[in-house]
């Protein structure tokens, strides 16, 4: 296992709509196995592969709170089949914009259809935190960032921002 380099917003790549993976191998596998040690070294709880620069729908995601008890989930093609109209609010960061939260309102619930890492078709009821993980980062695949959901106006401070804190991690200090 490898960890890689996460993309931070603005990137033209986080809006690109990400591709369906043919099969699950070992490359595949080992892609997986970078991203979840990509996560739990970040710190965070969901990574899409989008957010490491690649635009394959996988996804890896752990929302266990016991560090020694690990209970990963990874997502290859997930396909969100149901949304409850019943809605909850969580206050969502993301890796791909460090440092910045907001509360954002999603469907309480959601089942979703998708191949596991060893490629069986599999299938999930989702609800609370896992399910607006699970839609969080599906929205990763689709080009759609947290932020989206917010006014224009807190929307375009946080890229702002970021914009700011990226040009002074490319600034070469002599």
């Amino acid at each position: 296992m490898s960890k890689r380099n996460i993309v931070i917003e603005p990137d033209p790549i986080l809006r690109k709509k990400s591709q369906a993976i043919e099969e699950a191998n070992d490359d595949l596998r080992k892609l997986l196995d970078d991203m979840l040690e990509t996560m739990y070294d970040a710190p965070g709880i969901g990574l899409a592969a989008v957010q490491i620069g690649i635009l394959k729908r996988i996804i890896v995601i752990d929302i266990s709170k016991d560090k020694e008890k690990k209970d990963p989930l990874f997502l290859i093609n997930p396909e969100i089949t149901f949304k409850s109209k019943n809605t909850s609010v969580y206050e969502e960061g993301c890796l791909s914009l460090p440092g910045h939260f907001a509360e954002i309102e999603r469907p309480a619930e959601c089942h979703l259809n998708y191949i596991d890492y060893y490629g069986k078709q599999k299938s999930l009821q989702a609800k609370g935190i896992l399910a607006t993980c699970i839609q969080h980062e599906v929205d990763h695949l689709d080009g759609v960032l947290f932020i989206d959901y917010l006014s224009k106006l807190k929307k375009d401070m946080i890229i702002k921002k970021l914009k700011k804190h990226k040009k002074e991690l490319n600034q070469i200090v002599l």
